[in-house]
C-alpha cells in the first residue's frame, strides 16, 4: 500500500470517483473462473471411497486437469437442513474456514446411505428429503418427496484453485512440482494468480491463487431474494457477463441507485420462492464473493427421440446461481423449508436470532455530523420539547472526541459529559456516542499505546502494525479477529475506564468495512494480516461483524451481564443480527434513494437482519421539505428510525421548515411512539421465532403470485400494510390490497376493501398510506410522552379490526424494556387478545412470563362491526360484570369504546350484544 501523505483529511476523502471501486472485469479471481470454465472442466466423485461417519458421509472427487483430489463432506442438520463442505484433501496449508457464525450448537441428523459406485443416496430419518449423488459429472440432486428442489454442479461449475508452492521455492524444489494446469495458467500474467494491479496498487499473493466456486439449479423457482447489501431491487435481477451482485464491504459514499456493486455490509444467503416452496442457500464464505444468476423461463420441448408419435415436454423454469469466492473453502447450507416461516427458523438456527433490543431504541433517534457542543445538544433537545415533538436519542459523530480519539471527550466542546448526559436523563433519553476501528497513531494516546504494546493491530506484509489514513490521519486498525483484542477493547467500555460515560450512553460503530482512505477500493489491502496469520483477503467481509461483537460484549459486560446493549454497525455479516442493528449508509437526499430504501431494508429483514433502517432524509445533500416529510412517515413504519445529515449540510431538526412541515413530522413521529407496543411484541417475534419485522407481502401471502414482486409497499409484522408515497406532489397511488380471502381497513378513515386488488388511493402531504388487515388486534399507546421512559404507565388501546368471519386475534409483549430480566427470570407479559362470537378476550400467551404492570386497556376500537350493538359489558376474571359507554358510527361501521380500566395483565372479556 502507498504511503499516505501529509495532507488534511476531510469529507472528500469518503467523497471519492467511482473509478476507484472495480468492476467484475477488473477481479481476477472472476476472470480466472470464467475463462477455465469455457474449457467445461469435469469432476468426478469417487464414492467407491465413501466413509460415514457419525455425522457427515464423506467422499473424494477430483478433475482431469489436477488430479488433486478435493474431499466432500455432506451432513444432515436438524430442522431440515443439509450442509456441504468441499476442501482439498491434503492442502499444503490449513485453508480459512469462517469461525464464529454457525451456531456452535448445531445438532446433526444422521442420513441413511444407499447406492453403488455410480450413485449414492442420503435420506433423513423421515424420508422426505434425499441427497442423490451422481458421480460422473459429480452432480449433487436434493429432492422433497420425489420434487427435485437444488441441483448442485449441474452446470459443471466447480472451481477449486489448490494452494501452491510460490514461483521462488518451486525452482530449488525440482520437477514434479508444476501439473499442466498450473504450467497453462502461469503463462498468463492477466489472471492475477501471484500479483494483481488495480490503479496504482498491486496486491501480492504470497499463497497463490485459492478461489472456489460452485453453481446451484433451483427448480421451478424464478423469484430470489437476500444477499444484501445492494442499492437494487428486492427481487433479484438476472446477471450479466461482468454484471455479476458482488459481496465486498466497501465505504460508498452516496452509492448509486440500482448497481449491485458491494457497499458496507455482506449477507451471502439467497432465498428462493414458489407457490408452495421456500428454499435457501447460505454460501458461509468471508472473502470477496460475486453471485451470477440466470433464470431459464418455463418451455415445452418436443421429443424428438418418440419419432413419429412425438410428443411435448413441459419443462419447469429453473434459476441458476453461481457463486465465486476468492478464497477459503466451500462451505455451503441448504434450507429446504418449506415455508417462509420455516425458512427463517432454519437460518436463525443457523446464524443466531435478531438481538432483543431496548426499548428506548424502537423510538425516534436525532443524529447529524456533528452536533457542536453541548450547548448545542441542549439547545436540539429543548427544540423537541417545545414543538412536542417525543425522541429517545441524542446522538454525537467524530468530532465529539479530542482529536478524532475514540473513548475521549472534545475538554472545549465537551467538558463535562456526565452533565449532558444527566440532562437526557432526566426526559428519559439517552446518548449514542461514535467509535470506529481505527485507532489513531499517537504515543501519548491511551487506547493506542496500549493495543500496540500488546500486538493489538492488523499487521501489514512485513510484519510491522498496519498504518492507514482515516479521520484522525495516520491510523492503525485493530485485529477484532483475535479474541483477546475484542476481550481488551469491550473492558474500555468499563464505566472506570471510559471516563465520562454513563450507562445511558450506547454505542455506533461506523466505518467497519473497515474503511481506509487511500488504500485500494477506500479499504484495507487484501495481503494485510491478521491473527492466526491469515491474510485479510480471507475475512474482509467478516471484520465489522467482530466490531460490532465487541462493542455489544462490552456494553453487556459494563453493566455485569443486567443490561440489554444498543449498537449500530454500518458493516456486518451473516449473524449481525445477534449483536444489534445496521443501516443502508450514506444514502442522499433525494427520491430515488427514499424509494430504494424500501427494497433494501426488505432484502436486509428476511436475511436475517430485522433491526435496519435508512437515515431519514438522506445523509448527503439538502432535501426539500416534502420529500423529508414523505421520509419520516416511511421511517416511522420501520424497524430502525433515525434522521441523519452529513457535514456541511443545512441543519435540518423538524421543527426548522414551517409550521406546516414541522406538524407533518410531528403526526409521523408520535404516530410511531403510539405503534411502539405492536412494534415491540414484534422485536420479541424476531427474537424468538425469527420472523422479520418488516415484511415483503411474499412472506405473508406466499401463494399470492401477484405478491413476489411488489417492492414499493410492505407488511409491518402481520397485521399492518404500508404503501409509502415515494415520488413527489403524488396525489394518488395504486395500492396493492393482497389476498382474495382478506378485508383491509384504511386505519385512519376505516374505509374497506376486499383484498386480491389494486386499488387507487387519493393522498396529500398528511397522508400516511396504512391500511389493517382485518383479522388483526393491533395494541397502541393512547398517550404519547416526551420518550418512551414517559410513556411507561401510559394507557393502551386495542384497534381491532374484523376478518370476514368477524373475527380478529393479537398480542402484546411486555417487560421492563431494558434488562435481560425477560431471559433469566421470566419477568416479562405476553398477552393474547381474541375477538370471537362478538366477545374480546384477553388472555396470557405463555404461563412463564410474569412481570408486573400497572398499566390498563383504556379505548379499544373494533373496524368491521356490521351492526350496531346494543350493550357492550366488561367482564374481570373475579366475576364481576360492567356496563361499558360505546360510540358506534353505522357509516364507516366501528365502534369505540373509551374510559374503560381494563388491566393488561389480568383476564378479561368485553362482551359486544
Amino acid at each position: 500500500m502507498e504511503t499516505p501523505e501529509k495532507k488534511e483529511i476531510s469529507v472528500e476523502d469518503e467523497a471519492v470517483d467511482k473509478t476507484i471501486f472495480k468492476d467484475c472485469g477488473k477481479i481476477a479471481f472472476y476472470r480466472r473462473q470464467k475463462q477455465q470454465l469455457s474449457k467445461n472442466t469435469t469432476y468426478r466423485a469417487s464414492l467407491g471411497s465413501v466413509s460415514t461417519e457419525q455425522d457427515s458421509t464423506r467422499f473424494q472427487i477430483s478433475s482431469e486437469a489436477t488430479k488433486i483430489p478435493l474431499v466432500a463432506e455432506v451432513y444432515g442438520i436438524e430442522k431440515d437442513i443439509f450442509r456441504l463442505k468441499i476442501n482439498e484433501e491434503t492442502p499444503l496449508k490449513p485453508r480459512y474456514e469462517v469461525p464464529d457464525v454457525v451456531n456452535s450448537k448445531l445438532g446433526t441428523v444422521r442420513l441413511v446411505c444407499s447406492g453403488d459406485t455410480g450413485s449414492l443416496t442420503l435420506t433423513d430419518r423421515k424420508g422426505d428429503l434425499r441427497c442423490h449423488i451422481s458421480a460422473n459429472p459429480f452432480k449433487i440432486d436434493l429432492l422433497s418427496k420425489d420434487e427435485a428442489l437444488i441441483s448442485i454442479n449441474s452446470l459443471g461449475k466447480l472451481y477449486f484453485e489448490h494452494l501452491r508452492v510460490p514461483h521462488k521455492q518451486r525452482a530449488t524444489k525440482g520437477n514434479g512440482q508444476n501439473t499442466p494446469a498450473d504450467t497453462f495458467q502461469e503463462n498468463q500474467e492477466d489472471l492475477g494468480l501471484w500479483e494483481e494491479k488495480f490503479g496504482k496498487f498491486v496486491d501480492v499473493k504470497v499463497n497463490g491463487p485459492s478461489s472456489v466456486g460452485l453453481d446451484f439449479s433451483l427448480h421451478g423457482f424464478e423469484h430470489l431474494y437476500g444477499i444484501p447489501q445492494h442499492a437494487e431491487s428486492h427481487q433479484l435481477k438476472n446477471t450479466r457477463d461482468g454484471d455479476a451482485y458482488r459481496l465486498y464491504n466497501l465505504d460508498v459514499y452516496g452509492y448509486q441507485v440500482h448497481d449491485k456493486m458491494g457497499i458496507y455490509g455482506s449477507v451471502p444467503y439467497l432465498l428462493a420462492h414458489k407457490q408452495g416452496r421456500t428454499v435457501g442457500i447460505f454460501w458461509l464464505n468471508a472473502s470477496e464473493t460475486l453471485v451470477e444468476i440466470n433464470t431459464e423461463p418455463a418451455a415445452e420441448y418436443t421429443l424428438t427421440q418418440m419419432g413419429p408419435a412425438a410428443a411435448k415436454q413441459k419443462v419447469r423454469c429453473r434459476t441458476n446461481v453461481h457463486w465465486m469466492s476468492e478464497s477459503g473453502i466451500i462451505d455451503v447450507f441448504l434450507l429446504t423449508g418449506p415455508t417462509p416461516a420455516d425458512i427463517f427458523k432454519q437460518y436463525s438456527y443457523i446464524t443466531g436470532t435478531q438481538a432483543m433490543p431496548p426499548l428506548f431504541s424502537l423510538g425516534y433517534h436525532q443524529c447529524r455530523w456533528n452536533y457542536e457542543d453541548e450547548q448545542d445538544v441542549k439547545a436540539v433537545d429543548a427544540g423537541f420539547d417545545e414543538h412536542d415533538i417525543p425522541y429517545d436519542v441524542m446522538w454525537l459523530d467524530i468530532e465529539h472526541t479530542e482529536d478524532k480519539k475514540y473513548f475521549t471527550w472534545d475538554k472545549k466542546r465537551f467538558a463535562n459529559p456526565k452533565r449532558m448526559q444527566e440532562l437526557l436523563r432526566s426526559k428519559g433519553r439517552k446518548l449514542v456516542v461514535i467509535s470506529d476501528p481505527h485507532i489513531k497513531v499517537d504515543p501519548d494516546y491511551t487506547v493506542y499505546a496500549e493495543a500496540k504494546e500488546r500486538g493489538f493491530f492488523v499487521k501489514n506484509p512485513e510484519g510491522g502494525d498496519l498504518e492507514g489514513v482515516c479521520w484522525p490521519g495516520l491510523s492503525s486498525y485493530l485485529d477484532f479477529t483475535n479474541p483477546k483484542v475484542r476481550e481488551w477493547y469491550s473492558s474500555l467500555f468499563a464505566f472506570p475506564v471510559y471516563q465520562g460515560s454513563t450507562d445511558i450512553l450506547f454505542l455506533w460503530n461506523d466505518m467497519n468495512e473497515p474503511s481506509v482512505f487511500r488504500g485500494p477500493e477506500l479499504t484495507m489491502q487484501k495481503n494485510a494480516v491478521h491473527h492466526g496469520n491469515w491474510e485479510h483477503r480471507e475475512l474482509h467481509n467478516i471484520y465489522g461483524f467482530y466490531h460490532q461483537m465487541a462493542t455489544a460484549e462490552g456494553l453487556i459486560q459494563r453493566s455485569q451481564g443486567k443490561e440489554r446493549p444498543f449498537v449500530l454497525s454500518r458493516s456486518f455479516f451473516a449473524g449481525s443480527q445477534k449483536y444489534g442493528a445496521v443501516w443502508t449508509g450514506d444514502n442522499t437526499a433525494e427520491w430515488s434513494y427514499l424509494k430504494i430504501s424500501i427494497p433494501m431494508l426488505l432484502t436486509l429483514s428476511v436475511s436475517g437482519i430485522s433491526f435496519c433502517g435508512a437515515d431519514v432524509g438522506g445523509f448527503i445533500g439538502n432535501p426539500e421539505a416534502e420529500l423529508l416529510v414523505r421520509w419520516y412517515q416511511a421511517a416511522a413504519y420501520q424497524p430502525f428510525f433515525r434522521g441523519h445529515a452529513t457535514m456541511n449540510t443545512k441543519r435540518r431538526e423538524p421543527w426548522l421548515f414551517g409550521a406546516e412541515y414541522t406538524q407533518l413530522i410531528r403526526e409521523a413521529i408520535r404516530e410511531r411512539y403510539s405503534l411502539l407496543p405492536y412494534l415491540y411484541s414484534l422485536f420479541y417475534h424476531a427474537h424468538v421465532s425469527s420472523q422479520p419485522v418488516m415484511r415483503p407481502l411474499w412472506v405473508e401471502f406466499p401463494d399470492d403470485l401477484e405478491t413476489f414482486a411488489v417492492e414499493d409497499e410492505y407488511m409491518l409484522g402481520n397485521a399492518l400494510l404500508v404503501h409509502p408515497v415515494t415520488a413527489p406532489q403524488t396525489t394518488m397511488i395504486d395500492v396493492f390490497l393482497p389476498g382474495s380471502n382478506e378485508v383491509w381497513y384504511n386505519s385512519k378513515t376505516f374505509a374497506y376493501w376486499k383484498g386480491g386488488c389494486a386499488v387507487k388511493v387519493p393522498v396529500t402531504l398528511d397522508t400516511i398510506p396504512v391500511f389493517q388487515r382485518g383479522g388483526s388486534v393491533v395494541p397502541v399507546k393512547t398517550t404519547v410522552g416526551k420518550s418512551t421512559g414517559w410513556m411507561t404507565d401510559s394507557p393502551y388501546g386495542l384497534r381491532v379490526a374484523l376478518n370476514t368471519q368477524g373475527s380478529a386475534v393479537g398480542e402484546l409483549y411486555l417487560d421492563d424494556g431494558h434488562s435481560f430480566q425477560y431471559l433469566h427470570q421470566n419477568q416479562f407479559l405476553h398477552r393474547k387478545f381474541l375477538f370471537c362470537s362478538s366477545v374480546l378476550t384477553n388472555r396470557c400467551a405463555d404461563e412463564k412470563g410474569h412481570y408486573p404492570s400497572k398499566c390498563i386497556v383504556e379505548q379499544i376500537l373494533v373496524l368491521g362491526l356490521k351492526k350496531k350493538p346494543s350493550s357492550v359489558t366488561t367482564h374481570s376474571s373475579d366475576g364481576k360484570v360492567q356496563p361499558a359507554t360505546f360510540a358506534y358510527c353505522a357509516k364507516t361501521c366501528t365502534l369505540s369504546l373509551k374510559k374503560l380500566s381494563l388491566s393488561v395483565g389480568d383476564d378479561w372479556e368485553v362482551h359486544v350484544s
